[in-house]
């Protein structure tokens, strides 16, 4: 994944998360997700969770793996 498309999504998400707000739930975030970034329940709900379980930390050595080793879709088949 090239620095132009994280960039991009970090843009993305910043906004939905800045639209709704510091107190928003998850189910807003879900909601957003699926309006305006054409999501579907299930995938929204699932990075949600890994955002929440997971964290930066953690999330950003597995985006690294992931392209190094070029998993695009993982098993999950998101």
């Amino acid at each position: 994944m090239n620095e132009v498309m994280t960039d991009t999504l970090l843009t993305e998400y910043e906004a939905i998360v800045a639209d709704l707000g510091m107190h928003t739930t998850d189910e807003h975030i879900v909601h957003a997700m699926i309006e305006r970034a054409d999501w579907t329940q299930e995938g929204a709900t699932a990075v949600v969770m890994l955002s929440r379980k997971y964290g930066i930390f953690m999330l950003r050595n597995a985006l690294a793996l992931a392209n190094a080793t070029k998993i695009q879709d993982g098993y999950a088949g998101f």
